[in-house]
């Protein structure tokens, strides 16, 4: 009996001081990730001067958030709804390029047998680690030269890049497909294209959708590459809109600044407006996300 209440006065200890120890990392996630979130939408509620005065939780009034909203949308006569129809444009195209490239790629690369194989899987695992803005000069510089600078197809065909996309592509064939459903269907008369598209790709549903999340949401928050080769306000992104909208506040800039609507409160509306795209998707997603995740996990 006297052995027993020492060993449980310590594992109520240990288990107290688990609970603080969690305590304190939520308490730090709170600090640096949440507040920031809820100052922000909060921000467009108050005017620049209440941003200071005012607790920076504080609520300020439904009014000014249509003052806000209505010096937002008058802003260059409506850039912001130019500069979202241009990252949905953007990332659309790119999105379509990706899964065309990608999915087939990784499936190659997963279940067929080709002279420089492992290279090419080789190859695409160092770009797939390589800082994206390494890659930025290089790709500048060859679509300075195919005269693309300035393009659409500037900003598509980078996006359309994306190794990691292939990489997940050959993670789930190579672990989930198993073998002798494509010896059935080779069998059955079926080329490789017609086993591709009528048993790979209906089997691979859940990783063809995070690939195309993943590589959505990357290509919207991208700053940048479109940052360097877009040359005109009505062909920029949300996210290099955002820049210029930055360079327009008074607060950061006094003398570009000077005489326009555009200040703290509007800049943080349209942080909002430019993540809502992607919040919505992310919603409606989620369970597409989870099966993706888990695919490949298991293999029967």
């Amino acid at each position: 009996m006297s052995t027993t209440q020492p060993a449980v006065r310590r594992g109520r200890l240990e288990s107290f001081s688990s609970m603080t120890v969690v305590v304190i990392v939520l308490a730090a996630l709170l600090v640096f990730f949440i507040l920031p979130a809820v100052w922000v939408l909060l921000a467009p509620s108050k005017t620049a001067a209440e941003l200071i005065s005012l607790p920076a939780l504080a609520f300020g009034s439904f009014d000014q958030i249509g003052t806000a909203w209505t010096n937002l949308v008058h802003f260059q006569g409506g850039a912001v709804f130019q500069w979202l129809g241009n990252s949905a444009l953007y990332s659309g195209l790119a999105l379509v390029l990706t899964l065309a490239t990608s999915v087939p790629a990784g499936y190659a690369l997963a279940l067929t047998k080709f002279r420089g194989r492992k290279l090419l899987l080789t190859t695409t695992l160092i770009v797939m680690i390589m800082p994206s803005a390494a890659l930025v000069l290089p790709i500048f510089l060859e679509l300075n030269l195919l005269g693309l600078i300035g393009s659409v197809w500037s900003i598509v065909l980078p996006f359309s890049f994306y190794p990691f996309g292939v990489y997940l592509v050959y993670i789930y064939f190579a672990t989930s497909m198993q073998s002798s459903m494509l010896e059935a269907a080779r069998l059955d008369g079926a080329n490789e294209w017609q086993i591709f598209l009528r048993v790979a790709l209906p089997l691979a549903k859940p990783v063809v959708a995070l690939v195309a999340f993943f590589s959505f949401v990357g290509n919207w928050n991208n700053f940048f590459l479109p940052y360097l080769v877009l040359p005109r306000s009505d062909q920029f992104p949300i996210q290099v809109g955002l820049n210029q909208l930055l360079s327009s506040t008074p607060s950061f800039n006094p003398v570009a600044g000077a005489g326009l609507e555009i200040t703290s409160p509007e800049l943080a509306m349209a942080v909002i407006i430019a993540i809502l795209p992607v919040l919505v998707l992310f919603l409606f997603s989620q369970r597409a996300l989870v099966s993706g995740m888990l695919a490949g996990a298991s293999k029967e």
